[in-house]
């Protein structure tokens, strides 16, 4: 248990490998270049409002979540499980009567989708319910496009409806993304909520941060390079180490593995003050659907104490060549064409380069000893896995449970 293992990076994963180290009776050290915990799943406080960066959500059904966080600490705002769907002018409305009954007549209705459409979504809720995590992960891989096709739903639901809320999901405009990541995230879904903790997501990794009890965190301690028991850090001083968890992206910090860059999906994330009149009825998330032409994706109205319901979040997944001010201009006019919202004050802009990776064969999860580079060098981070919260989670208590095995001979 005297074993000098260090951290490279104090995001949900780093935490997650901590809290899991700790649990075998180790001390770990974390060194983070940045001043807080958190990684790409941070708040900031500006003008009094609490923005995340980027539209972010945790879905209350992921198994590591519910391990690792206390739901009610964080006190969880819910979305309801709808959307509503602004085209041609028009705010449609399309959710889940059996979890919000109010829905039911506006979704039976609703001309998003035929009627045999809305008959295949709780069809495919069904069976998705049925369906373990494993085998979805085991499922044949083809695009989340091929896979509503081939479940026959229609052109028109999957333009107006699939298409710009999983867009915000994968942020990628094609639906080229695995079917597999498409079943586990409609199941999660389907089994529990999109909630946002009423203080931003930024305390998510606060709260796993504060059950942390033996661990020692170096804030702005940015680790240039990584080799077996050393790490050599931006100033060029070099710590020795028995074991290291890299869990931020390696290719960076790990010379043998810069060939093999790992590509990441962008956003960006726009702030605004509106009249408290202008927010939706439910607390849902709006989509855009039928114009190709426009940069939005979907907006929504962020909840917590500070922000007083009148905090509009927009996300942008399209690519495009404007400017900071020809952005903000488009935004605006589209916000006003196509939602009939007028802003009242633009708060910030997120451009997020490195928001989601590119992973091509997902999986679920893999053997501990699988997230091993050398001897000594241990790697997490949703990027081993499959672009989600749950997986940032998992292969950080992988990488820790590896460790403890080479340790202690003990295999779980």
């Amino acid at each position: 248990m005297d074993k000098n293992i260090v951290i490279i990076g104090a995001g949900v994963s780093g935490l997650i490998a901590a809290l899991q180290l700790e649990a075998y009776g180790y001390k770990p050290t974390i060194y983070e270049a940045d001043t807080r915990v958190g990684g790409r799943v941070q708040s900031d406080t500006v003008n009094g409002y609490v923005l995340d960066r980027g539209f972010q959500v945790l879905l209350s059904a992921y198994p590591m979540a519910q391990k690792y966080l206390d739901y009610e600490k964080l006190s969880l705002k819910s979305f309801v499980s709808g959307s509503y769907i602004f085209k041609d002018g028009k705010r449609l409305c399309i959710g889940d009567p059996l979890r919000d009954v109010s829905l039911l007549g506006t979704t039976l209705f609703s001309s998003v989708g035929s009627f045999s459409d809305k008959i295949k979504v709780f069809k495919l809720k069904r069976m998705l319910h049925k369906k373990s995590i494993d085998a979805i992960f085991e499922a044949e891989s083809i695009t989340t496009l091929q896979y509503l096709q081939r479940f026959g739903f229609s052109n028109a639901i999957i333009n107006d409806f699939f298409k710009p809320f999983f867009t915000g999901i994968f942020l990628e405009t094609e639906l080229s993304t695995s079917s597999r990541m498409f079943e586990f995230i409609f199941k999660m879904f389907g089994e529990g909520n999109a909630v946002i903790p009423q203080k931003g997501i930024q305390e998510i990794p606060n709260q796993l941060l504060n059950q942390l009890k033996n661990s020692e965190i170096k804030y702005k301690h940015k680790v240039k390079s990584v080799r077996d028991n050393t790490i050599i850090l931006e100033d060029n001083t070099e710590v020795t180490l028995d074991y290291c968890i890299v869990a931020t992206e390696a290719s960076n910090i790990i010379s043998n593995l810069s060939s093999t860059t790992l590509t990441w999906k962008s956003t960006q994330t726009l702030y605004f003050e509106v009249d408290a009149s202008m927010v939706f009825p439910k607390y849902m998330i709006g989509l855009l659907a039928g114009n190709e032409n426009s940069l939005i994706n979907s907006i929504s109205f962020p909840y917590s104490e500070a922000n007083a319901n009148r905090l509009l979040s927009v996300s942008v997944v399209k690519q495009h060549n404007l400017d900071e001010t020809a952005l903000l201009a488009q935004i605006k006019q589209e916000l006003n064409t196509h939602f009939n919202i007028t802003t009242l004050k633009h708060l910030k802009t997120y451009h997020i380069k490195n928001a989601l990776p590119a992973i091509e064969n997902v999986c679920y999860s893999v053997f501990p000893s699988e997230t091993q580079l050398t001897n000594s060098i241990y790697l997490a981070g949703d990027t081993l896995l499959n672009g989600s919260l749950n997986a940032a989670m998992l292969s950080g208590e992988l990488a820790a449970k590896a460790i403890h095995q080479k340790i202690s001979g003990y295999m779980e």
